[in-house]
């Protein structure tokens, strides 16, 4: 399976030249969104510390990869315009500046609200410069025992090179007094200080975890690991004056990609590439603020960078040390109360999933239904003896997967087991890695994707050998079989025997594997070869229906929308009276709203508990609407340079439920965010009757769980035993 070169095509008639918003930008302003859930004071406070080391989380990543990307374009030209007009160097300004707002509302949150209500709900942050008798003790032994026979300081010689210092770990730097003698020694005169000084670096590594335990008498205390080594710093300097001590961070570009044309090894290549990410060029560095400038000059100069790449925190960094805060146990009155997932009513833990299956289609939407039907179709295909073979795409697994353990297991049974490990998925190399040579050891045919493309496609076959031939049972789905995030992400899985899809998905299957063209496939669509056309003739389709004065609707839930012959045929739908309602969760390009361009179209945003995942499409086709999911997002990588699947879901029940979960997102009132002209967003506004679309699909489900047991609940009353 290759992809086709996009063909490049003249700007549309009758469309403006600034009808995008910039991605980097956009993807900022959702990033801004889940900011705000911290600032929520209606959410626990624990959840409200979540979000804040979440939005850092993000941000780690976007400055690692498209800062990164942004970066080398800027050195292979700097005059390239994005789609919104930007040059590279106006992105990188634009972007340092949003993302120092950013930060400065995140510290501002955390210092001024956060950190208070968690001190007062007894989650005390330890100050070891103003603290008690008992914590200063028990802090000094805990740095003699548990951390300075650990972590050395390294001292920076000038004709030696500086220490490669590890993306994203916290480290110390140092700034020590350098004491040069004035006159002979043993003379008694006084010695003094020279105008230069010397620095060190002290790593923190990874061994000692950062939130180190403090005595109190109630609640939980802390102090974190910099701040511990900071306070005895002197300690690894006897006879040296220390002049400072602040804690900084460095951020290396992840945007290193494989050089398909020259790996004669995937597997080796992809290894190279993690090492490669290791020692990559430093783009951002952040830094305790009250740093000299002497310190800073420092800093900057051993790693290359320019003010605009300099963050300055008042507080600690890398926020997401809360996370661990949000664990801890104790303190279930500061969280949200848990959501379980839900059996799905469907299905009959006492019949296979097989026989489940063939009576009918299931669609099910996690995380508010169980991911547990899909690890356990895969489990018992693994032992069943009429599976002759399963075939599988896998793009993200968990640490523990399940779903691996099955593979293995079923190639150890003799079934035949083909399976698409893509090594290139971003920041799972590592572990993909490992899984494909634990697979091949079981026995398991493992294709380490393809060459130019990643396999994002989520997709599983089972060939079962049954009384009237072959069937084909298969999972579609919208998210990774991960079986941890299906807990945090909102997807959806289609579970299904449908022939006319089975002949699809094992053509799709052959074709990825055989590195060959596909047969050309009726229902499913497939990139990089016929998703982006089917996805441009059904808006086109919807857009001749309105210009001939029929009623045309389109309405889509994605993760993204950046493709810009995507979002050019939504403006040629708007203008000809189409309704388009688009529920995007983060990047949109699309400028919605606009006179004459896209007055007809509608975004909001939904950011909640969980993450919205799930991509769904529906087009109203004249009434007979039509339904998909998909593991796409309308991005040029996901519709030229990946392997996806757009799926239709045709079971009349499965459509219904597919449809009501899809409408349901556009009249959330309480966690949804409009898209403005320019980009940004406002809240939407809460009418009387609140509607927050999670907990209403969270409740619908239970609901129906309820009543699925209540109808298959009978009564059996004790017998007297029969006579003999």
């Amino acid at each position: 399976m290759n992809a086709k070169p996009k063909q490049k095509t003249a700007t549309p008639q009758n469309l403006p030249t600034d009808r995008f918003i910039n991605r980097e930008l956009s993807w900022l302003e959702f990033n801004q969104r889940v900011l705000e859930q911290a600032a929520d004071t209606s959410l626990p406070l624990l959840e409200r510390a979540k979000f804040l080391a979440i939005t850092s989380s993000n941000l780690d990543e976007f400055m690692m990869v498209r800062v990164g990307s942004l970066k080398m374009q800027y050195a292979r030209n700097a005059l390239v315009r994005d789609p919104s007009g930007r040059t590279v160097s106006e992105q990188l300004q634009a972007v340092s500046a949003r993302c120092q707002e950013i930060t400065e509302r995140q510290y501002q949150l955390l210092n001024e609200s956060i950190a208070p209500l968690l001190d007062e709900a007894e989650i005390q942050h330890i100050d070891l410069n103003h603290c008690s008798d008992r914590c200063s003790q028990a802090a000094e032994r805990r740095f003699l025992n548990d951390v300075f026979a650990v972590v050395s300081p390294q001292v920076i010689v000038p004709e030696r090179p500086f220490p490669l210092l590890q993306g994203l770990g916290i480290h110390l730097c140092v700034r020590l007094a350098r004491e040069t003698p004035t006159e002979a020694a043993g003379q008694g005169s006084e010695q003094q200080q020279s105008p230069e000084w010397d620095f060190a670096v002290i790593p923190l590594g990874r061994t000692v975890p950062r939130l180190l335990p403090m005595p109190t008498d109630r609640g939980h205390a802390y102090v974190l690991l910099e701040e511990l080594i900071a306070h005895f710093v002197e300690d690894y300097f006897p006879g040296r004056q220390v002049l400072e001590c602040i804690a900084f961070r460095i951020t290396r570009n992840a945007d290193v990609e494989l050089r398909e044309d020259s790996a004669a090894d995937l597997m080796v290549g992809m290894e190279e590439v993690l090492e490669s990410r290791r020692q990559s060029r430093p783009i951002r560095l952040e830094y305790s603020d009250g740093a000299s400038d002497a310190m800073l000059a420092f800093l900057s100069e051993k790693m290359g960078l320019h003010s605009q790449d300099l963050f300055a925190f008042n507080g600690p960094l890398d926020l997401t040390y809360l996370f661990t805060l949000h664990g801890l146990e104790g303190f279930d009155q500061l969280r949200d109360e848990p959501w379980q997932p839900q059996s799905v009513s469907e299905i009959d833990p006492s019949e296979s999933m097989f026989s489940t299956i063939a009576a009918r289609d299931l669609l099910i939407v996690h995380p508010y239904e169980q991911f547990d039907p899909v690890v356990r179709l895969i489990e018992e295909a693994a032992v069943d003896p009429d599976v002759l073979a399963i075939k599988q795409v896998l793009y993200r697994t968990s640490r523990n997967s399940p779903i691996v353990a099955a593979l293995m297991r079923a190639a150890k049974y003799g079934k035949y087991v083909s399976v698409i490990v893509e090594l290139k998925a971003r920041f799972d190399e590592a572990r993909n890695i490992e899984w494909a040579r634990e697979m091949e050891h079981a026995g398991v045919q493992v294709i380490y994707g393809l060459r130019g493309l990643k396999t994002h496609a989520k997709v599983c076959i089972i060939v079962r050998r049954e009384s009237q031939g072959i069937v084909r049972y298969m999972h579609f789905g919208t998210g990774n079989y991960n079986e941890v995030t299906a807990n945090l992400y909102s997807d959806v899985s289609l579970l299904t025997c449908n022939d006319q899809l089975g002949s699809d998905a094992t053509a799709f299957f052959n074709g990825v594997t055989g590195a060959s063209q596909p047969l050309k496939l009726q229902h499913l669509a497939a990139a990089p070869n016929s998703l982006r056309p089917r996805i441009l003739d059904l808006i086109d389709a919807e857009t001749r229906r309105a210009r001939e004065g029929q009623k045309g609707e389109i309405i889509a839930k994605l993760n993204a929308l950046v493709d810009t012959e995507v979002i050019d045929a939504l403006y040629r739908a708007s203008q000809a009276g189409v309704k388009i309602l688009l529920n995007v969760r983060g990047v949109c390009c699309l400028k919605p709203g606009v006179k004459g361009l896209s007055e007809s179209i509608r975004v909001v945003s939904i950011v909640d508990r969980f993450l919205e995942h799930a991509r769904i499409i529906q087009f109203r086709h004249g009434g007979d609407h039509q339904l998909f999911i998909s593991s796409a997002d309308w991005m040029p990588r996901n519709l030229d340079r990946r392997v996806e699947l757009l799926v239709p879901v045709d079971d009349k029940d499965c459509r219904r439920k597919l449809s009501d979960t899809l409408n349901i997102y556009f009249q959330d009132n309480t966690n949804a965010w409009q898209m403005q002209t320019d980009g940004t967003y406002k809240r939407k506004a809460q009418k009387q009757t609140a509607l927050r679309s999670q907990q209403t699909l969270y409740d619908r489900t239970c609901e129906v769980t309820r009543a699925s047991k209540e109808r298959g609940r009978s009564f059996e009353p004790h017998r007297p035993k029969a006579d003999q």
